[in-house]
């Protein structure tokens, strides 16, 4: 049942898929995984199992060793793990791997891995058909297309596009660096945010061939400086959630999928007004209702979390929740909206919230998971 509701993306689909919230499931249960940077506490791609009903986990354990995998993709249906490997400098290319899943205990067994196309890749995700792994080259500032084969494994890259230009901030933005990217709902187009360019690029996309056109076919200016790192759909694929790392803010916009614009319908701060801190925004989710949207911060070290209106997409403040840890760099939502997991990366935890489907409150579960250098989490379920 899991995996039909994950592949609800109609509005219809939400309203049903809001009403299935409080309904309990049994004989199912998740096996987490998290990415994470390698070093003293951690060696690579970690695991655990979470009860759905109770939010209850088991220890991590290591599922599979690998170089800084921080951000993670899957393949359910086929039981299949993607991974970057954030490394590589300058000229030289970060690479993404590929691992086959097993449900019973959660190890992953690699099956190939190919160069990502740029220095340090930090976001990937598969294409609608599951056919296509795209990449977003953070340190070399560019994308890249590489085909699934059949069993699973990864091709060479069918298409790199490099990304060209600055911004204002000569520390962060003194040349493209590509942050998130994903297909749209109709496979059609290929979103990127470039932090460095304070762009949104939309890109159509051939997925019969695994082509980027270039140029982009659009692009989506945030205020310079903002600095945009993810995006996220809601479910009614017509709105997106853009949050900006450098300036902690949130844009609600319109997506045409039509034409591929972006239209800004409204920009918010994600921290307090009384902050004074230094603080940059990290990762962005909007529940599966659709009636919420998280996002965090690192350095006021909380999640943001914001009522949607379902009549424009606008968005009111509902409250900040402590981490309890620091430096939030990731967070997920299980596919029910019960709970929220808060990787911690400055303080080697992982956090387990309770979500209230009513009023989008989180509430502490009382269960912190000691992982070192947590980056990326993602939900497999097994029955």
């Amino acid at each position: 049942m899991f995996k039909r509701l994950k592949n609800f993306k109609t509005q219809a689909a939400c309203a049903i898929l809001g009403a299935l919230l409080s309904v309990p499931l049994t004989g199912a249960e998740y096996l987490v995984y998290v990415g994470t940077y390698t070093g003293p506490k951690s060696k690579g791609i970690y695991s655990f199992k979470m009860d759905p009903q109770t939010g209850k986990t088991t220890e991590p354990v290591l599922a599979g060793e690998a170089p800084n995998p921080t951000f993670l993709e899957l393949n359910p249906e086929r039981k299949l793990l993607y991974t970057v490997y954030e490394t590589g400098g300058g000229r030289q290319s970060g690479a993404v791997a590929a691992f086959s899943i097993e449900p019973a205990t959660g190890k992953l067994n690699k099956l190939n891995q190919q160069p990502s196309g740029g220095a340090g890749p930090c976001h990937l995700s598969l294409d609608k058909a599951g056919r296509y792994l795209l990449v977003a080259n953070y340190g070399g500032g560019s994308i890249a297309c590489l085909p699934v084969k059949a069993d699973g494994s990864l091709g060479e890259a069918s298409a790199v596009v490099q990304h060209e230009g600055s911004s204002v901030n000569p520390r962060r933005q003194e040349r493209p660096h590509a942050h998130w990217i994903a297909a749209d709902f109709r496979n059609q187009r290929v979103l990127t945010c470039d932090l460095g360019l304070d762009k949104v690029l939309v890109y159509n996309f051939e997925s019969a061939g695994g082509v980027l056109q270039k140029p982009p076919a659009f692009l989506f200016s945030t205020k310079p400086g903002a600095g945009p790192r993810h995006l996220a759909f809601h479910p009614n694929n017509r709105w997106v959630y853009i949050v900006n790392e450098l300036d902690s803010t949130l844009i609600a916009g319109e997506y045409d999928q039509a034409s591929g614009i972006i239209k800004e319908l409204q920009t918010v701060s994600i921290l307090p007004a009384d902050f004074q801190g230094t603080s940059t925004a990290a990762e962005v989710e909007v529940h599966p209702s659709g009636k919420f949207v998280y996002a965090s911060n690192r350095g006021h070290d909380s999640i943001a979390a914001f009522a949607i209106n379902p009549e424009n997409g606008r968005l009111t403040f509902i409250e900040h929740q402590s981490t309890q840890g620091r430096m939030p760099r990731h967070f997920a939502i299980d596919p029910l909206g019960r709970w929220l997991l808060a990787a911690n990366q400055g303080s080697d935890s992982v956090v387990v919230f309770r979500i209230d489907t009513t009023t989008g409150r989180l509430s502490a579960a009382g269960r912190t998971l000691a992982i070192g250098a947590p980056v990326c989490i993602k939900y497999f379920v097994t029955q």
